[in-house]
C-alpha cells in the first residue's frame, strides 16, 4: 500500500520544530481549517472552537506558559483546539430547553472531537508540505491559561498546533520508530504485555539491543515523574471541577 500517497504522507509525516521564514500563506490557512472542520464529529455537533493565534504579544505568554518553547512565537501559524462543552448548552437554552449541567462525559466527547479535528489538519497541512507539531503543554498553568485566552467555564483547551515549512535540518531528521505492532493491538480484549514481551518490545523498536534498565529510568524522570507532568494533572483536575460540580 506505499504507493498510496495519503499512506505515504501519514507514514512519513514527524513533528517539525523548526521553520523557514516563508509564510502559510491565507488560502493554505483556510484549507488546513476547512479539512479541521470536515473531521469526523460526534452527532455533527463539532465540540471545538478553534483559536487561530495571531498575536504576537499573546504568541509570547503561550510560549512562555508551554515551558518556555520559543517555537510558538516563531511558527507561521498556530491554532489552539478547545474542547467547547459551552455553545450546545447555550443553543439548548436559547431554544428554551431546560439542561443539566455539562458533565465529565461531556467534556471527554469534547476532547474527542477536538482531537479528531486537530489531527485532519495536520493531515491536510502535511499534504501542502507544511509541517507541524502538537504543544501539549497548553493544558498546564490552567489559571493563566485561562486568562491569556479568555476561557469561561466549560472550555478546555484540548491541543495546540504550531505550523509551519520545515527547514532542511527539519527535512533530514529521522523519524523516531514507533513499537511492533503485537505491542499495541489487542484482539477483542485487553491484555497487559509481560515484563519480558515489554522489554522485548522497546528492542523492537530501537532495531536491535536496547539497554531498557538504564534508559528507562531518565526517561520516567523527565517525562511522568517530571514537574510539568505533575502541573499537566494538576490543571486538568482544576478544569474538571467545572464538570464534576454535584456528582456523586
Amino acid at each position: 500500500m506505499t504507493d498510496n500517497q495519503t499512506l505515504r504522507e501519514l507514514y512519513a509525516r514527524k513533528s517539525v520544530r523548526a521553520f523557514t521564514d516563508e509564510p502559510v500563506t491565507p488560502e493554505e490557512q483556510d484549507a488546513i481549517l476547512e479539512a479541521a472542520f470536515q473531521a469526523p464529529t460526534a452527532g455533527n455537533q463539532q465540540l471545538y472552537t478553534i483559536l487561530n493565534i495571531t498575536d504576537p504579544a499573546l504568541r509570547q505568554t503561550l510560549a512562555d506558559l508551554c515551558d518556555h518553547q520559543p517555537m510558538i512565537t516563531k511558527a507561521p501559524f498556530c491554532l489552539v483546539f478547545l474542547a467547547d462543552c459551552r455553545r450546545w448548552p447555550r443553543v439548548f437554552r436559547a431554544a428554551g430547553q431546560e439542561i443539566r449541567d455539562p458533565g465529565p462525559g461531556d467534556l471527554l466527547l469534547a476532547v474527542a472531537d477536538s482531537c479528531i479535528a486537530a489531527q485532519n489538519a495536520v493531515t491536510a497541512a502535511e499534504s501542502l508540505g507544511i509541517g507541524s507539531c502538537y504543544i501539549g503543554d497548553v493544558l498546564e498553568n490552567c489559571e493563566a491559561m485561562r486568562e491569556a485566552l479568555h476561557l469561561p467555564a466549560h472550555v478546555v483547551p484540548a491541543a495546540m498546533l504550531i505550523f509551519g515549512r520545515p527547514t532542511q535540518q527539519q527535512k533530514d531528521l529521522v523519524k523516531p520508530t514507533r513499537f511492533p505492532r503485537e505491542a499495541i493491538v489487542c484482539e477483542n480484549v485487553y491484555r497487559d504485555r509481560t515484563e519480558e514481551e515489554l522489554r522485548a518490545d522497546f528492542a523492537a523498536r530501537a532495531g536491535g539491543e536496547y539497554d531498557f534498565d538504564t534508559k528507562i529510568p531518565p526517561f520516567c524522570a523527565f517525562k511522568y515523574n517530571s514537574d510539568f507532568s505533575k502541573e499537566m494533572s494538576r490543571s486538568a483536575a482544576v478544569y474538571l471541577k467545572d464538570f464534576t460540580f454535584g456528582v456523586e
